[in-house]
């Protein structure tokens, strides 16, 4: 029997939850998180089944103080696993938790670090989308060539991947603002 396992799995920005849910899951039925790499390939390693609580948070500055941000988790009972794009990995035996689940004192807190990722992410790619993408699929437009056509192809499905990127974050923040300000 193995005793580790790689999935591939996709969490967009806003589904943090999802993801750790999907930890402790894994977790649950054996399956201890290692680390996750390239773009959603999570490790694990076989263990015994455990309730136990995976908290990301995003802090892309904590690499500039990395020891000290580590510790302030440590002294709150809180492993630390690992920064991946952004995002600190902690994980907490459910039986520690002394009822509190969240690193984030507050809904409000979640959503200064939803809007910093924004900035941070999404951004970039909004630039992308109407700096390149669009202008390139115009300009390819006006030209009739075998080569063109599969060129606008392919700016064609990267012109169908940014736009659902971007609106599916943008429906997921949407949604997250809501529920806090019910």
């Amino acid at each position: 029997m193995r005793d580790t396992k790689t999935e591939l799995k996709l969490f967009t920005i806003p589904e943090w939850k999802k993801e750790e849910i999907y930890l402790r899951e894994q977790h649950k039925n054996g399956w201890e998180f290692v680390k996750v790499d390239f773009i959603g390939l999570y490790h694990f390693k076989k263990c015994d089944p455990k309730d136990v609580i995976y908290q990301l948070d995003y802090n892309p500055e904590s690499v500039k103080q990395k020891e000290e941000y580590i510790q302030i988790f440590r002294d709150c009972g809180w492993e630390y696993l690992q920064n991946y794009v952004g995002y600190s990995y902690f994980r907490k035996s459910a039986s520690d938790m002394d009822g509190e689940e969240e690193i984030f004192c507050d809904d409000a807190s979640r959503l200064d670090v939803m809007k910093q990722v924004f900035k941070q992410r999404m951004l970039p790619l909004l630039c992308i989308f109407l700096l390149i993408i669009i202008p390139a699929i115009l300009m390819r437009s006006q030209i009739d060539t075998p080569v063109n056509h599969v060129l606008m192809v392919i700016f064609g499905i990267m012109f169908g991947l940014y736009l659902v990127l971007l609106i599916k974050f943008a429906i997921q923040f949407w949604k997250y603002f809501e529920s806090i300000h019910k």
